[in-house]
């Protein structure tokens, strides 16, 4: 049975090792929690308020200074991506906040619930999750 290979799947951690985000420096990991406990309040407060369109959530997270995608900035306050859920999905946004080189907030926000975690970057999405492996 391979490591990580969820009930002994053949070949998991190789099919799907786009879905595993790389490790998080220490310092890099206490950034994105202090940037995680900014945001989350802002989540919460929309998510109450039943506003978790994409546009709403990118202009109140843009309020926190991060910059609006687009190259990440050299004092590391972070870049910000906010994308709309597919409309066949559960109406709302997900969140992505690139910290330093190596670490992201993650979050979504949509009509049922919001969360927001820390993790490493994946390999080809950057902060966002893949959709699938191969």
């Amino acid at each position: 049975m391979e490591p990580d290979s969820h009930d002994g799947a053949p070949h998991y951690r190789e099919n799907n090792g786009s879905k595993i985000p790389k490790e998080i420096s220490p310092a890099s990991e206490e950034a994105a929690r202090a940037e995680a406990a900014r945001i989350e309040p802002i989540l919460k407060r929309l998510w109450k308020a039943k506003a978790w369109d994409a546009e709403r959530v990118r202009a109140e997270l843009l309020k926190l200074g991060y910059r609006d995608e687009g190259p990440d900035r050299e004092d590391g306050r972070g870049t910000l991506f906010v994308r709309a859920h597919d409309l066949d999905s559960n109406p709302g946004a997900s969140v992505a906040l690139n910290i330093g080189r190596d670490a992201c907030v993650t979050a979504f926000l949509q009509s049922t619930n919001y969360q927001v975690k820390v993790n490493g970057r994946f390999l080809e999405t950057g902060c966002f999750e893949p959709r699938g492996g191969h």
